[in-house]
């Protein structure tokens, strides 16, 4: 008796749906939330003389039925909720009924399954944080449309397109940005497989530059907002290493003592430790894998400073050619695997002098200045090491970065190790070097990149400059503020603000990033020792850097760069950048640097991108119309006769050293005139003693090598003078393109 009404609403249920017309009325409901009569009418392109009556019953069935309800305040019609519930059941009664095969789908898991509309509804609420009923919505309209299509198989980046297409459609912009899947192009992939590039690439670079673009695409679309994303994409800056940006650091200054004293302990249960080294080249192989380990959680360059120092109480008593035949090992092991710069030490600087020295087992035994003789003597055997190995072409790494004091220019002995280096430098110019006479450049650790860093944010030179590092480049393109100004100056520094601001915040990012994932990407770097982490992440630096100076001082000012009127005009910017410096710091970072330094991937891209936004012909560029870039190195050539670097040069580096917090590196040209070391010696002298002294600076000579005789010439040739190959030749040039 009871179960008589509820059959009998049933039965009215079903034959509300059995009319074509009442379910296409259902279904406009379900798409558009809510519509009026004449909506419905116009919707079902209805004659409203003609249909009225007709529309008026289907209508009247399915509000009887429960299905349907009126607003009448608001003259709208609403599905119900049982509605919802028989339109549903509809629909997989028609599927079933006329897709028995339905249609497959080649998930992202590598598996093919039957299509099913409910998952790109709970894959729009999972991801993109979609409402559930406008999920349901746009799950059943992707649905339709690919059954329109009458497709039997799908990928589930197809699916994707569809819907994004569907939400940009509605209006949903937001939640077709955290839709968005990232990816490579197959044209790409082939491309970077089949690369006839002049590198050859084993199939680690291929993985690692598509993982690189995945991850790269991942943080401008998830990580960045919207605006540092497009001005990266835009052009106004450049993002260092996109793909890694929230993945590692940039650089890392090690402080090998706490290796030596703690050995090489990993979390990898299938890695045996390594105790503290007993011997030399027990600490050379802990060295070395410290490199290996690290390497493979930084971008670019790692620096050992304090290098032969840290390195001399292994060496005591030891046979000098035991030592070298050990570095020359070491150094053409390095060579093989990593970006490395070793600082090396002429005289001990006195605050060094008085720290415990740690020694074989990690015993501390006297205190580093008690090593005095063997830090010289393995600076020396490292520079004879890089002689011997240069004698046919240069060694580019590990790159050697001497440091000259007060107290070297005033020994003899040290001064015939800087000699030495000297010689080196006049044949092959790989070493660099560094301006310790300035007192508070005592304890500056120095990479081969340029960057710096000083004993400058609590005082003490190693908590500020061991055991920390970069975090990372951003840069800003000078000259597109010079195009977007209208060459007003005021509005010029407004842009540069605007971008230095926009800079900060991506490095800003970068940091909050590392430090909360850090230990899952980072586990060498931010491992601890009895509580100790290695890595001091909060302490590194954050680089802001410039490109392409002189372009846009010259574009704006009209006059060349050494003229008054642009040397004014960087006098501005320098003060602009160090009042963003001042107050900007203070919110993104502590040690927000602002430099010029070396980028051939920002120099090169950030002029291609203004080229093709404003011509060629408005764009002011260094290079060639084939390869055209912005400077971001500072460049010196050197005169013969007498043997001197212009003044104006050196007047204009002088005048950037407002730029220089970050870090600066200039580049001495020695083009192809050879030099004596006595010569070169005797210059470096007046660089770094004169009223304009330089800081970092190394000499840079361009190498052509054949491979076939095994010869080499200064300068850059095209056929060989030995044995007149031409296919066999290379250039080294450390410093093209920026």
């Amino acid at each position: 008796m009871v179960t008589q009404p509820h059959r009998a609403r049933g039965v009215k249920v079903l034959k509300a749906v059995s009319s074509p017309l009442r379910l296409q009325i259902l279904n406009l409901l379900f798409d558009k939330s809510a519509l009026s009569y004449t909506e419905l009418m116009n919707s079902l392109k209805m004659n409203p003389s003609r249909d009225a009556g007709r529309f008026a019953y289907h209508l009247k069935f399915l509000l009887k039925a429960g299905l349907v309800e009126a607003d009448v305040e608001a003259k709208k019609y609403y599905l119900t909720d049982l509605g919802k519930m028989v339109l549903d059941v509809a629909d997989r009664v028609e599927k079933k009924a006329f897709k028995p095969k339905g249609m497959l789908v080649r998930t992202s898991h590598f598996t093919l399954e039957e299509f099913d509309a409910n998952k790109i509804a709970n894959s729009l609420i999972k991801e993109a944080k979609v409402p559930p009923e406008l999920a349901q919505k746009a799950a059943k309209e992707a649905e339709k449309r690919l059954l329109k299509s009458k497709t039997k198989y799908l990928t589930a980046s197809l699916i994707r397109e569809v819907v994004n297409g569907i939400l940009v459609e509605k209006g949903f912009e937001d939640y077709r940005h955290k839709l968005t899947r990232v990816g490579m192009p197959i044209h790409e992939v082939t491309a970077s497989i089949e690369s006839k590039d002049h590198r050859p690439q084993d199939s680690s670079s291929i993985l690692t530059k598509a993982g690189q673009t995945v991850l790269g695409e991942y943080t401008l679309l998830n990580i960045f907002p919207r605006d540092i994303a497009d001005a990266h994409l835009s052009g106004m800056i450049h993002i260092g290493d996109l793909g890694t940006w929230i993945l590692k650091p940039n650089e890392v200054v090690h402080d090998l003592r706490f290796f030596f004293k703690n050995g090489l302990k990993l979390d990898d249960l299938n890695k045996i430790p390594i105790e503290s080294p007993s011997d030399l080249e027990s600490a050379l192989t802990i060295a070395f894998n410290v490199l290996l380990y690290a390497g493979r959680e930084i971008n670019h360059q790692q620096i050992y400073n304090y290098f032969n120092v840290f390195l001399a109480p292994f060496v005591k008593g030891v046979d000098p050619e035991k030592i070298k035949k050990n570095l020359q090992l070491f150094l053409l092991d390095v060579n093989q695997h990593s970006k490395v710069t070793l600082g090396l030490e002429l005289s001990i600087p006195k605050s060094l002098a008085d720290k415990p020295a740690i020694t074989p087992k990690g015993q501390i035994d006297g205190k580093y200045g008690d090593y005095v003789f063997e830090s010289r003597l393995l600076a020396e055997l490292i520079i004879d090491v890089y002689a011997e190995v240069s004698l046919v072409k240069p060694l580019l790494s590990p790159c050697v970065v001497l440091k000259i004091s007060k107290e070297v220019l005033s020994d003899e002995k040290a001064q015939a190790v800087l000699l030495k280096a000297h010689d080196i430098a006049a044949e092959k110019g790989t070493l660099y070097l560094a301006n310790m006479l300035a007192k508070e450049s005592g304890y500056t650790a120095f990479s081969s990149s340029g960057v710096k860093l000083a004993p400058d944010l609590t005082g003490d030179w190693e908590t500020d400059t061991l055991r920390t590092g970069c975090l990372g480049y951003v840069t800003i393109n000078l000259p597109r503020i010079v195009q977007e100004c209208e060459m007003d100056k005021n509005k010029f520094f407004d842009l540069l603000k605007e971008r230095y601001e926009l800079a900060a915040r991506a490095l800003g990012i970068k940091y909050s990033v590392l430090k909360q994932y850090g230990k899952n990407s980072l586990p060498f770097l931010l491992k601890s020792s009895n509580g100790d982490t290695y890595f001091r992440l909060e302490n590194c630096s954050r680089i802001i850097n410039l490109a392409g100076l002189q372009e846009a001082v010259e574009s704006f000012t009209g006059k060349g760069i050494h003229e008054a009127e642009s040397r004014k005009f960087i006098d501005e910017i320098i003060t602009n950048i160090s009042s963003f410096k001042h107050k900007i710091g203070r919110k993104h970072g502590k040690r927000l640097y602002q430099a010029i330094l070396g980028s051939s991937e920002a120099s090169e891209r950030l002029a291609q991108l203004d080229i093709e936004k404003y011509g060629i012909v408005k764009i002011g560029f260094s290079g060639t119309r084939d390869k055209p870039y912005y400077s971001t190195s500072k460049r010196l050539k050197v005169k013969t006769e007498p043997l001197s670097v212009k003044s104006e040069a050196l007047d204009l580096m002088q005048r950037l050293k407002g730029l220089n917090a970050g870090g600066s590196l200039e580049i001495v040209e020695l083009d192809t005139v050879e030099f004596k070391p006595e010569e070169l010696m005797a210059l470096t002298r007046r660089l770094i003693e004169s009223s304009q002294p330089l800081e970092f600076f190394t000499y840079n000579r361009i190498i052509t090598y054949c491979d076939n005789c095994k010869k080499s010439w200064f300068g850059s040739l095209h056929k060989c003078p030995s044995c007149g190959a031409m296919s066999t030749l290379g250039t080294f040039d450390r410093f093209s393109f920026t």
